[in-house]
């Protein structure tokens, strides 16, 4: 006899569709395996970038202790047939290196110091304190910064010696502050100009005058790119060449590049000894990024999250 066959009830009009089926494990463990693959191609680039970018330095090492012989004979990409120091002691008496370095420390340090305080003092007149005619002095700011240095070297140089400051550190340190502070009134007039007003009506409103104002309202939200700014300027000022050869004449006020330069004749180059001092004049720069790297990663990170 056969068995009657179950039929299921109707579906009422109406009624909720049955719920979708759940995402598998499986599903979801092959969504993880693409992301760690296409993480591990990314750390791949990244490596890649980081070695090509190393070779220049790894060579400057390798030639840094070579003999002049040795170098002519085998060539820059050969291993040294000796560990080869005399380069870094005729380098160190040459120029007389200390004396370079307090000169360098000394002008980047003042500039990075100088330089953030007038941006900071521009970029508040700017962006909170709503100077007529804004975008028009911001645009100023802006085509400063994509002047070339020869293009200014005459006028200043002539400027210098008219005020009393021809082969005086302080004409660089005067000139590289004005220079610095235009990217930084640039980049923080842009950042003060979306500053929550709500803070600054509070502030307003309980007696704050805009010294007070800028100290304990603005000044603690922007320090982190400040703290960036620092860093940058000292590194840009330390690097820089062309602007302290030509106003700096004599072997006590030059700096660190300048005095590299100096290593160079017109037909002749001691490339041991110009890579020695090279890696010699590298190390306070290393030095200075590591002592601040911390500083960095933080205000960058806090600015990317404000």
């Amino acid at each position: 006899m056969a068995t009657p066959i179950e039929t299921l009830p109707p579906r009422e009009v109406g009624s909720a569709a049955p719920p979708a089926p759940r995402r598998t494990r499986a599903t979801d463990a092959d969504r993880r395996h693409r992301r760690g693959t296409a993480r591990w191609f990314v750390l791949a680039g990244a490596l890649l970038v980081a070695v090509v970018m190393l070779v220049p330095f790894l060579i400057m090492v390798l030639n840094a202790f070579k003999a002049p012989a040795d170098y002519s004979q085998n060539g820059p990409l050969s291993w040294p047939a000796e560990l080869y120091t005399e380069g870094l002691r005729t380098f160190w008496e040459r120029v007389n290196f200390p004396e370079k370095l307090v000169n360098s420390v000394w002008i980047a340090g003042t500039v990075a110091i100088f330089g953030v305080t007038l941006s900071l003092f521009s970029a508040y007149a700017l962006g909170v304190g709503r100077v007529k005619g804004r975008m028009s002095i911001v645009t100023l700011f802006l085509l400063a910064n994509m002047l070339p240095q020869e293009v200014l070297v005459y006028p200043l140089f002539q400027m210098a010696q008219q005020v009393g400051l021809s082969n005086n550190q302080w004409s660089v340190i005067i000139i590289f502050t004005v220079i610095q502070a235009a990217f930084g009134t640039y980049l923080l007039s842009s950042v003060l100009g979306t500053f929550p007003k709500a803070l600054l009506e509070a502030a307003s409103l309980d007696g704050a005058g805009r010294w007070r104002t800028l100290w304990s309202v603005v000044f603690p939200v922007v320090r982190p790119t400040l703290s960036v700014l620092v860093i940058f300027f000292f590194i840009w000022t330390w690097n820089e060449f062309f602007i302290p050869l030509v106003m700096l004449t004599t072997n006590a006020t030059q700096t660190i590049p300048v005095a590299l330069a100096s290593l160079q004749g017109d037909r002749l180059m001691d490339a041991p000894t110009t890579n020695a001092g090279a890696l010699v004049s590298m190390i306070p720069a290393i030095v200075f990024f590591l002592i601040f790297q911390r500083t960095l990663t933080r205000g960058i990170t806090a600015g990317a999250v404000k």
